[in-house]
């Protein structure tokens, strides 16, 4: 297998456990019976786990070899979920899911795909990043799409074997666990060394500039997108609808295969209206998509407009990450998507806890209206102050 492939197949393995997680998860606590802001909390450190494992990246990629970087998030992954599977106890849960870096948003985020991220910049050049990017993403996204697919696992083994709800979870996530040591037995073959591409002893002014907005914006939409992760909305629906597993499972499973067939149209859109139109576009009528769930009042009406908007809402993300290499000089590159990936994860970690809270105090819908409003913010930020800022391949001859 070539070493695109190896990176290609780690990452849908992780995307699986992702994809997984990010459904059950929610459903899981919310079995164990507590209270919102503990749901929250478990959830927002298992994301703090991730921005912490991204900013040792970011400050000492000079120092990390791809292979043990990759290898030790994977082995991390899977000890965090099977301690999580063992207990009920918040502060063992918490424990485990910061040091495990367990991921409910229901997509791979992290320091193994900021390590993905900085290979495959470094691989490919100017002409094939943007395809090279989106056919990453598909990748991620299907097995993403497998993995959602997978938490109506439980209902099965409830029927089949008897077991509790509770016990058919545990079981799952012991198998997802499993499947991160697939990923990291992956990663054991990808060739070792470090990248070309390090962290700078010192970034370009252009380049700094640049990057300074970026990491604001991408903090501003990662707070929004955490607000509603994968598993603060299979939450919202459990608790508003008393959908399960057995229902979300599919329902979840459809989402990722739209964000998966979307990134096709989106890499055509690209090249045709640029990259930062392509993010802003596609992103902004998403989010007011999503400020109109709350107020749906059937589970059928609010599932359409679920998918509805997963159709639209990743297909920014292959853009994104290319604009961000294409922005940055190529030894800027590791440290650009290390320092990228940090502010969107530590986003990300305060949006649950801030979910948590806000159901608690104003209802159920608030993080969902929240958090539509903060990305749309963003999206109007972003086209406002990178529009003229445009990659090389766009610039003409």
């Amino acid at each position: 297998m070539s070493r695109v492939g190896l990176v290609f197949a780690a990452a849908g393995a992780r995307s699986t456990v992702t994809g997984l997680t990010g459904v059950l998860l929610g459903l899981y606590l919310a079995r164990l019976d507590l209270p919102p802001e503990t749901v929250g909390l478990v959830l927002g450190l298992g994301l703090t786990g991730n921005a912490c494992g991204t900013a040792l990246l970011a400050a000492r990629g000079d120092r990390m070899g791809t292979r043990p970087v990759l290898v030790a998030a994977s082995l991390l992954s899977a000890a965090g979920l099977g301690v999580m599977a063992a207990t009920g106890h918040p502060a063992l849960l918490g424990g485990a899911a910061l040091l495990g870096m367990v991921n409910s948003m229901g997509r791979d985020r992290g320091v193994a795909q900021a390590v993905d991220q900085t290979l495959l910049a470094d691989w490919g050049g100017d002409a094939a990043r943007t395809r090279l990017f989106t056919r990453y993403t598909i990748v991620q996204d299907l097995l993403g799409a497998l993995g959602s697919l997978a938490a109506a696992a439980p209902a099965a083994l409830i029927a089949a074997l008897a077991l509790t709800p509770l016990a058919a979870d545990r079981w799952v996530l012991r198998a997802a666990g499993a499947v991160s040591l697939v990923a990291a037995a992956l990663y054991l073959r990808v060739p070792t060394g470090r990248s070309r591409q390090q962290a700078p002893v010192s970034l370009a002014p252009a380049s700094r500039r640049r990057l300074k907005g970026l990491a604001a914006l991408f903090a501003l939409d990662s707070l929004g997108g955490g607000l509603i992760a994968g598993s603060v909305l299979s939450y919202w629906f459990f608790r508003r609808f008393g959908l399960d597993g057995g229902a979300l499972g599919p329902v979840f499973f459809a989402a990722r295969m739209l964000n998966a067939l979307s990134y096709v149209a989106a890499e055509h859109l690209a090249r045709r209206i640029g990259l930062v139109r392509t993010m802003v576009f596609t992103h902004l009528p998403s989010s007011l998509l999503l400020l109109a769930l709350p107020f749906m009042p059937t589970p059928g009406g609010a599932i359409a407009l679920f998918l509805l908007r997963e159709a639209l809402v990743q297909m920014d993300v292959p853009a994104r990450q290319s604009y961000v290499a294409a922005v940055t000089l190529p030894g800027e590159r590791a440290y650009a998507f290390g320092v990228t990936g940090v502010v969107r994860n530590v986003g990300w970690a305060f949006g649950p806890p801030l979910a948590g809270l806000a159901i608690g105090t104003y209802g159920l819908g608030a993080p969902l209206v929240i958090g539509a409003g903060l990305k749309a913010l963003y999206d109007l930020a972003l086209f406002a102050g990178y529009r003229t800022v445009t990659p090389p391949e766009e610039r003409g001859p």
